[in-house]
């Protein structure tokens, strides 16, 4: 049986030369779904992933899930019922949070550049808001008094450091995120003159990392300076959340992260942290790792076209469905996401390919130059690790083209 190239397959299996996602063979999924493009989440795997970060992770850590990698509702209410918490960036977020059956006191709000209406919203449902700025404090604290209520916040810092070799790096140096940790004491101050509730400190110094041991230094050094912090603050040390930034692999040589070294990394700061401040909670909050291998985007050959010699499929998806894979998402230097024709996974020629979707634009690509299945109209192209940042995070409106569906299966 030849397996598509490089594509991680730990969470779906192959039926009848098919790819089967959940109980279904993948065209009978598409044709249970009604048409393609369409995302599809397994929930199985979701469940397998979040059980062995329980079992690796030192207990006492709770793990919340960052929404942003994936609001589908279905999905987020799943996964209301397998987290301790949930983390939103907007109020549109919030309000899918709120419909869960999560207590509104597990929920966290992060981001810059917070509305008034968003505010007031978090504080009079009893969200936890995590402080961007010294003016958004102030402004946290006016809505609380307007509503007669006590704010519940935590100070979002930038630090000093950075976490290394991160896909994206959100701390260590200027940015829109959080307080710089220089101005944190001062902040702190003001807050306890503004009488609002301290529950503690959010710590996130970036995501998609695959090191291990980066992972560990920036967790060890998170929580050595919210301790030092946590001296000048107006109130106990209630929480900690030190972000996530666990990545997975998309593209050949990646390995995946090893959580083995991170428990027992991560058991160390917990016997720190509960030897200095023994009524703190320490957070993971993750989103990509909980998701992406878990979903999968499919789309249709409509034509097989050669062109000075280069064979290209045209698809009904593409860029304007999922922004990442087309290489337009972050990436410096394009790379192949793991793709495959899915009803053609076994024996049969093969062939090198493009996949472009329909836009009139060149970045419209999904695949450049990937030896797979020969294919033809009709077929059905599958882009694997694509539970995370695929529909949401892509410019759905370019052109007017019919969106995706979603589906948990």
């Amino acid at each position: 049986m030849t397996a598509p190239l490089h594509a991680p397959q730990r969470q779906f299996a192959v039926h009848d030369d098919c790819l089967q996602i959940g109980a279904l063979a993948l065209p009978r999924l598409a044709q249970r779904v009604g048409r393609t493009p369409f995302y599809a989440y397994e929930r199985g795997h979701i469940h397998q992933r979040v059980a062995a970060l329980r079992q690796a992770l030192p207990a006492g850590v709770q793990l919340h899930y960052a929404m942003k990698a994936n609001p589908m509702p279905a999905l987020v209410h799943m996964m209301a019922a397998l987290v301790d918490g949930i983390d939103v960036a907007s109020g549109g977020e919030l309000k899918t949070a709120l419909d869960t059956t999560l207590p509104p006191a597990r929920i966290s709000f992060a981001g810059p550049g917070k509305t008034d209406a968003e505010l007031a919203c978090a504080v009079a449902a009893g969200v936890l808001l995590n402080v961007e700025s010294e003016r958004e404090m102030e402004r946290i604290a006016i809505v609380g008094e307007r509503q007669g209520l006590t704010p519940r916040v935590a100070v979002r810092v930038n630090p000093d450091f950075e976490l290394k070799h991160s896909g994206m790096k959100m701390g260590g140096g200027a940015g829109q995120f959080g307080v710089d940790a220089q101005l944190v004491p001062a902040l702190l101050r003001r807050l306890g003159q503004l009488g609002l509730d301290f529950l503690g400190f959010h710590i996130f110094c970036g995501s998609q990392n695959l090191a291990a041991a980066a992972i560990a230094e920036a967790q060890a050094r998170s929580v050595q300076l919210a301790l030092a912090l946590a001296a000048q603050a107006p109130a106990p040390l209630r929480l900690l959340n030190i972000g996530g930034g666990f990545g997975v692999p998309y593209f050949p040589g990646e390995r995946p992260l090893d959580l083995g070294a991170l428990g027992e990394s991560l058991a160390l700061q917990m016997a720190l942290l509960r030897a200095a401040s023994p009524a703190t909670r320490l957070v993971l909050e993750l989103g990509r790792y909980l998701v992406a291998e878990a979903g999968v985007y499919v789309c249709r050959v409509l034509e097989r076209k050669v062109s000075r010699g280069r064979v290209f499929l045209i698809t009904d998806g593409g860029l304007h469905h999922h922004l990442a894979a087309s290489g337009n998402f972050g990436q410096v230097i394009r790379k192949n996401y793991p793709v495959a024709i899915g009803n053609r996974l076994a024996g049969g020629p093969r062939e090198t390919v493009s996949v472009v979707g329909p836009l009139c634009t060149p970045l419209d690509l999904l695949a450049d130059q990937m030896e797979m299945a020969k294919a033809d109209a009709g077929d059905l192209v599958v882009v694997f690790q694509s539970g995370a940042y695929g529909l949401s995070a892509s410019p759905a409106a370019f052109l007017g083209h019919p969106a995706a569906l979603e589906v948990l299966v």
